[in-house]
């Protein structure tokens, strides 16, 4: 049996099997609109801007 997903483009039902060289969107179309909203930072990772404390400072003094 094939799997079948979702095209995350367009919705559309994609078969994931390796002749799908697009896989998992339906076509190259789909697949370079979702590098462009990469691209132009549409998407995003969750969390903050911040730096994390470098190990100087988040230990403390231990001397």
């Amino acid at each position: 049996m094939t799997t079948v997903v979702k095209c995350p483009t367009c919705g559309k039902p994609v078969r994931w099997v390796p002749e799908n060289r697009f896989r998992p969107f339906c076509s190259e179309r789909c697949k370079q609109i979702d590098l462009g909203a990469w691209a132009n930072e549409k998407y995003k990772i969750g969390g903050t801007d911040e730096e994390p404390p470098s190990d100087d400072t988040s230990r403390g003094d231990l001397n």
